[in-house]
């Protein structure tokens, strides 16, 4: 006690540092926004109402006393001292999500969630079975399976791995090729019986084809039935896979699949499987900020050993 006024307890000085510069959490929804470029988007992910983001970055903008976005008609593009907080924010970040790798933890106990990218035919027919191994081996790790038919943004933070039968192009990228897998010609017993089997690669100009939907083809490699041919008489087209493939088992016509999808399904026959042969290479992409997570590098480990013991189901009929 002074002069009878009672001294008020010290706060923490980290505590008080930050209420002097801005809230810390503020920077979750930045970096949330400055990835997604909308409100919406990056309140689904943040699990709030767009209301919130939008009061959350208008109280760091306050506090820092800078613009960090320009409001455009198509989204939230970062400003010049955005762009420098975004660089900083996701260095903090990392060194957040790194406390419990550099205090010690097992990486045997990691938990948390992995969001893994691919296409959807490689995730549906192949992936989704063999994480069942991972999951009880790693009870802690929640592996979320996306399939889109166009590139992931790991620098938007679209997912935490990548993979894809293309090299992907981004900054900072950890990129390497981990598998091969072969595509051939199928047809359904039906189909051969009605229109004949073709005894040569000449011999298809005049059957019927499956194939994707040329104008949503949103990754060419993808579209590989035109390493055989372009063929003239498509009877069915998708931008499915999977439907595709139940088409070409129906009997609609000839389609190039996947060896992983085809042997899933006893009704398809190989056509012409010595003459046509077809690959896709397979590249795991991971942000290097994330590369050595323990959660992340589980994932990753699992997905890479995947392609190298099942080489020969992705590769021989």
């Amino acid at each position: 006690m002074l002069g009878g006024a009672r001294l008020a307890a010290p706060k923490p000085i980290a505590r008080i540092f930050w209420r002097l510069v801005f809230d810390w959490n503020d920077l979750v929804y930045f970096l949330e926004l400055a990835r997604q470029s909308r409100l919406a988007p990056a309140a689904r992910r943040l699990k709030v109402d767009h209301t919130t983001v939008s009061r959350r970055i208008a109280e760091l903008e306050k506090s820092l006393s800078v613009k960090l976005f320009d409001r455009k008609p198509d989204g939230f593009v970062l400003t010049e001292h955005g762009h420098r907080l975004f660089a900083i924010a996701e260095r903090i970040e990392q060194e957040a999500l790194s406390v419990p790798q550099t205090l010690g933890s097992d990486i045997t106990t990691a938990t948390g969630r992995v969001r893994v990218a691919t296409m959807e035919g490689i995730g549906a027919f192949f992936l989704a079975e063999r994480f069942a191994d991972l999951a009880e081996r790693n009870p802690g790790i929640l592996v979320e399976l996306v399939t889109e038919r166009h590139l992931i943004s790991l620098t938007k933070r679209e997912a935490d791995i990548f993979l894809s039968f293309v090299h992907p192009g981004g900054q900072r990228l950890a990129v390497k090729k981990v598998g091969l897998f072969r595509l051939a010609l199928y047809a359904s017993p039906a189909y051969l019986s009605r229109r004949g089997v073709p005894a040569s690669k000449d011999e298809l100009a005049s059957h019927t084809f499956v194939d994707y939907v040329e104008d949503l083809v949103a990754i060419q490699p993808v579209h590989w039935l035109l390493d055989v041919l372009e063929p003239t008489n498509v009877v069915f087209r998708s931008s499915s896979m999977h439907a595709q493939q139940n088409a070409i088992a129906a009997g609609a016509g000839i389609g190039l699949l996947p060896l992983f999808s085809a042997k899933a399904n006893r009704a398809l026959i190989p056509v012409l499987a010595d003459d046509v042969k077809v690959y896709r290479e397979v590249f795991m992409s991971v942000h290097q900020d994330l590369e050595f997570m323990a959660r992340v590098r589980i994932v990753s480990r699992h997905l890479a050993g995947l392609f190298e013991r099942d080489h020969c189901y992705l590769n021989e009929l």
